[in-house]
């Protein structure tokens, strides 16, 4: 066993290796093929709290190896349960969860080793240093202070706080605080990142670092899970999606898939000259952002071709045509809203 190659472990290998060491022994720390596909498997979860309330009903949920996940929902859907059960800081009630082939109930602390957690709140000692905090996280996983040391330069440089690496945390503004529990989250290498709500209170310009920085995670094979109120952050992020909602899954598929549900998608046209007036435009209902932006609404059914023939007709000369952001945000209220006819009933 000892010259297994490092690729057949999982997120951590065995805390010894000894010839005579019966082969049982080792099982839970090997991870099977069939395993290797899922980084997330729920199964049935549900939880009740001792009021009686139940948060979470029975929800199945899968996350590929790889993806980058949205897991999206109102407030008081189920969302901060289901991640408190994965971090296991939440008993549940009922049902299995399993993390890259470790099962929660009987390999708590492999499957701990395989996540990290970037929670709403922060959780950190506001007294200490910036460096001291992603240090003393990184050894509660054994990690060597050598190493340690290397990774926290590593990810606060690659986060924008190496400046910041002497400064007791509590001056830290809102924003890299919040880029302070990431690296933290980071520092022993997870598998799987968890972040719920990480770019709250963050500024426009920030928030769109932190996806470039996120998106080149996930592109180096970290698997993220993502939870936001930034509908459009979702959007741009995610591959697959997941919606809860009074504590089950009302939708888990692709984005794409989501995305193509929609009748009309509303695109957004830079215009070579500035516009003053809107200009009249028969079935493409439209209005000007500014001088140069014109926002034109666009029925699946009509098409877009016509839409571009009557821009030539009235001089109107185009740059580029994208798509507006915010199309998840009429599926999301969609759904939530049958789904909670369906709870009324």
């Amino acid at each position: 066993m000892c010259g297994v190659a490092k690729h057949h472990w999982s997120c951590a290998p065995p805390l010894y290796c000894a010839r005579s060491a019966l082969i049982s022994n080792f099982l839970p720390f090997l991870v099977r093929k069939s395993d290797m596909s899922s980084a997330l498997s729920i199964r049935q979860l549900t939880k009740t709290y001792g009021n009686g309330f139940q948060a979470l009903s029975g929800i199945d949920l899968d996350v590929a190896e790889g993806d980058f996940f949205a897991l999206l929902g109102p407030n008081g859907a189920g969302k901060s349960t289901t991640i408190g059960i994965l971090s296991t800081l939440v008993n549940k009630t009922s049902g299995t969860v399993n993390i890259f082939g470790h099962d929660l109930d009987r390999e708590p602390a492999a499957l701990k080793r395989c996540i990290g957690v970037v929670p709403q709140e922060f959780n950190f000692n506001q007294f200490e240093k910036t460096f001291d905090i992603v240090v003393t996280q990184a050894g509660y996983y054994g990690i060597p202070p050598k190493v340690a040391k290397e990774r926290a330069e590593q990810y606060l440089t690659q986060l924008g706080l190496w400046d910041k690496r002497d400064v007791p945390s509590r001056s830290l503004s809102g924003g890299m605080k919040r880029r302070l529990m990431i690296a933290r989250a980071l520092v022993h290498e997870p598998r799987l990142l968890i972040l719920d709500e990480p770019t709250a209170g963050v500024d426009i310009e920030l928030r769109r670092s932190m996806w470039t920085f996120l998106t080149e995670l996930n592109q180096k094979g970290i698997t993220i899970i993502l939870t936001t109120h930034y509908l459009e952050e979702a959007e741009q992020l995610c591959r697959n999606i997941g919606i809860i909602d009074h504590g089950t899954i009302v939708e888990n598929t692709s984005m794409r898939q989501l995305l193509s549900q929609l009748h009309v998608e509303t695109f957004l046209l830079d215009l070579k000259h500035d516009m003053k007036v809107a200009p009249q435009l028969i079935g493409y209902p439209n209005r000007l952002v500014d001088n140069h932006t014109l926002e034109v609404q666009v029925d699946k059914a009509v098409g877009i071709t016509a839409l571009f023939g009557q821009l030539a007709a009235q001089n109107i000369e185009v740059l580029s045509l994208r798509n507006k952001t915010n199309r998840l945000e009429e599926l999301f209220v969609s759904l939530v809203e049958k789904n909670l006819a369906k709870v009324a009933v």
